[in-house]
């Protein structure tokens, strides 16, 4: 059902069956804290209907309804047809540039080797790039500190002998256990891994609920306002709730639509 809202007025925590740019047109400027997405490219899942041929509009639009300081992280690869890469990635990168974005990050999405490996003449592809594009300097910046610290260790004291044969008495700092992730981020996929909700995989393509989490909670704080401009089955509005967060998501087809609100009515 196509929303009706007025020019400038998004009512929060509402998926709209509609095109994102609907959407971000009646968004006033500077509105969303932060994007978490992985658009249709490539033709490398099938879709109803036209995949992705409005890009740099998207863009654009997403550019204006950001906060200052606000992040829009890009979950894209790339396919290969007759040994040839489609390099879709970097140009969407360096399109979000050249509009005025900065690319924060270059993250990448490890997947372990599972399934289709695309190019039999290559070594295996297992990953992923999210790019962490902000608008000026982020935010808001969590940085998840889950990285084991073999050196753990407390802060100390003890003495360092000068060049004139006295001691000085020194602080040593200590290591925490952990500390902060690389910007390798590996997560497990398919049924039992990517999400909780068995109705989820009826959408052909959906993204690990950590990876969404992961961003949500380190790029945005409790009442931000989080956007999926391809909201599919609804993994991005899930985390969202989940961890304190408003959304407001976009999905053009009615039936990925109603797989987000029925996994949405479990929460």
């Amino acid at each position: 059902m196509k929303n009706t809202l007025p020019k400038k007025d998004i009512k929060l925590n509402t998926i709209f069956n509609e095109n994102c740019l609907e959407t971000m047109a009646r968004m006033p400027d500077g509105f969303i804290d932060m994007t978490v997405t992985s658009p249709p490219y490539d033709d490398m899942r099938k879709y109803s209907g036209n995949t992705f041929s409005e890009f740099e509009k998207i863009a654009k639009e997403l550019f204006r309804v950001t906060k200052k300081g606000g992040v829009v992280v890009w979950v894209i690869g790339d396919q290969t047809t007759k040994g040839n890469e489609t390099g879709t990635s970097f140009r969407h990168a360096l399109y979000f540039k050249e509009i005025g974005f900065n690319l924060f990050d270059t993250m990448i999405y490890l997947k372990p080797p599972r399934g289709a490996c695309g190019n039999n003449k290559t070594y295996w592809q297992t990953f992923e790039y999210m790019f962490v594009l902000s608008k000026g300097t982020p935010k808001t910046i969590n940085l998840i500190k889950d990285r084991e610290n073999v050196e753990a260790r407390e802060g100390d004291t003890g003495t360092k002998r000068l060049f004139d044969g006295t001691l000085s008495k020194r602080k040593r700092s200590g290591y925490d256990k952990f500390g902060r992730r690389t910007n390798v981020w590996e997560y497990y996929i398919g049924k039992g891994h990517s999400a909780s909700d068995n109705f989820a995989y009826e959408h052909p393509a959906i993204f690990p609920e950590k990876l969404a989490r992961d961003h949500i909670i380190t790029w945005s704080n409790k009442k931000d306002i989080v956007y999926d401009p391809f909201m599919g089955s609804g993994t991005t509005a899930k985390m969202a709730i989940l961890n304190g967060r408003n959304y407001v998501g976009s999905e053009l087809f009615n039936k990925y639509c109603e797989i987000a609100r029925k996994r949405l009515k479990k929460l």
